[in-house]
């Protein structure tokens, strides 16, 4: 089995190891080794720097801004970039740069690149992401909120939920059902909108590390114009599934040299405490390593589904098992080389990272707690185990379905639908 990456890939491997050691600060460690108070400064001068040197859209086009490379050359930097722990953008561009503007360049109109992808790029709209609804999140297909043409606008009710780095943005891009009689998975649409107007409303959703990362974002007679449509009125579940190709195509490999470098400083912790020779945990960190290295080579195999110009399909289950049963697992046997230390950590946070601690807080007690707190999460968003272990079963064993309960028409979806009051 060949893993190599191409010549090319490996050569512009070699130019990013080069910029990240000429630009990164020295004895750079990570954003954690920052002090809190100076992170968004330097966050905001690096996303400068990344534009100037034509790293923050690799693989766009160079007409609309990019370095007009491949999505190798986008992971390749992906890579490096986690390997030295080095931000690639705000919280808020995983969704406009990677997510939208990707989505944009193949599905958007021309008008719409022109007007969107610079204002992406240079950072004057920062944007997220509206599709999970509170019922309506592994089962996307299922959403409830609705738009309604007005004239030549969309007028928009309902809500979402689990919305990352809402606080922080001005548009959203938004799934709504916009025909309610037709099938679940037809009659959506996906949707470009403000959200600095009346009719929209952000509130966050606090984790049990303390974090709010997440936010509800409720829409009240919301509106946007008629033409910001991306794919087609009606047609907007196949461009969010290309959207989400877009997400997971990049994310294929980093995850696992993520979780690898968590890994070793595991091991580390054990090696510390003297609990390298105790045969449990020596058993538990071979298991580890196993799952390490299971999700890196799943993940090469999504790279290469990628290249060939393969959507995501349902065995994208099995990995999403895998790696978020993989979070739980290797931050329990932290806390438990920890022993009683967990119980009153010290040290530096994480820095509200969801998976595992920002790059320069992994030494510290509190980040491996505040870790493992997030990590509970895990099994539950971005499709919950039950729902994975369905898709594997039905789709790709062949076993019977579940019954379904949501096989008729969306007929009342058209009326007016508010923010509940109180907090």
């Amino acid at each position: 089995m060949d893993v190599d990456y191409p010549p090319q890939a490996q050569e512009f491997r070699v130019k990013v190891k080069a910029f990240l050691g000429r630009e990164l600060p020295p004895g750079w460690s990570g954003m954690g080794g920052l002090p809190e108070s100076e992170r968004e400064h330097f966050r905001a001068q690096w996303r400068k720097k990344l534009g100037e040197n034509s790293m923050l859209a690799v693989s766009w086009p160079k007409q609309y801004g990019g370095a007009g490379l491949s999505l190798v050359e986008q992971v390749v930097l992906a890579e490096e970039f986690a390997l030295a722990g080095a931000p690639m953008g705000s919280e808020n561009d995983t969704f406009g740069i990677g997510m939208l503007g990707n989505t944009l360049i193949h599905l958007g109109t021309e008008e719409q690149k022109q007007h969107y992808l610079p204002k992406i790029l240079s950072g004057e709209q920062r944007w997220c992401q509206g599709y999970s609804e509170p019922d309506a999140g592994s089962d996307l297909a299922g959403i409830r909120t609705s738009a309604v043409l007005d004239g030549d606008e969309w007028v928009i009710n309902g809500q979402k939920t689990w919305t990352s780095a809402g606080h922080l943005a001005d548009h959203i891009f938004v799934l709504a059902r916009t025909d309610p009689d037709a099938p679940k998975h037809r009659g959506i649409s996906f949707l470009l909108v403000p959200m600095d107007q009346p009719g929209v409303e952000v509130r966050p959703i606090r984790n049990m590390a303390g974090y709010a990362l997440f936010n509800e974002v409720f829409f009240t007679d919301a509106r946007t114009a008629s033409h910001e449509v991306v794919g087609g009125v009606n047609d907007g579940w196949r461009t969010a599934m290309a959207l989400l190709g877009y997400e997971r195509g990049v994310t294929a490999t980093t995850d696992a040299m993520r979780f690898r470098a968590d890994l070793d400083r595991l091991v580390a912790l054990a090696r510390e405490r003297g609990l390298t020779s105790d045969t449990r945990i020596r058993d538990r960190l071979a298991w580890c390593h196993s799952r390490v290295e299971i999700i890196r080579f799943r993940g090469l195999q999504a790279l290469t589904r990628s290249l060939a110009g393969k959507q995501p399909g349902p065995e994208a289950a099995i990995s999403k098992i895998i790696w978020s049963e993989y979070a739980q697992a290797y931050t329990e046997l932290a806390m438990e080389i920890l022993g009683p230390e967990a119980l009153a950590p010290t040290g530096q946070a994480t820095g509200g990272m969801l998976q595992m601690p920002e790059a320069g807080t992994e030494n510290s007690p509190l980040s491996w707690v505040e870790t493992f707190l997030a990590a509970r999460a895990g099994t539950i968003y971005a499709g919950s185990s039950q729902v994975q272990r369905n898709i594997i079963g039905e789709v790709l064993l062949g076993l019977p379905k579940e019954p379904r309960l949501d096989t008729g028409p969306f007929r009342d979806l058209g009326k007016k639908r508010t923010a509940p009051v109180g907090g």
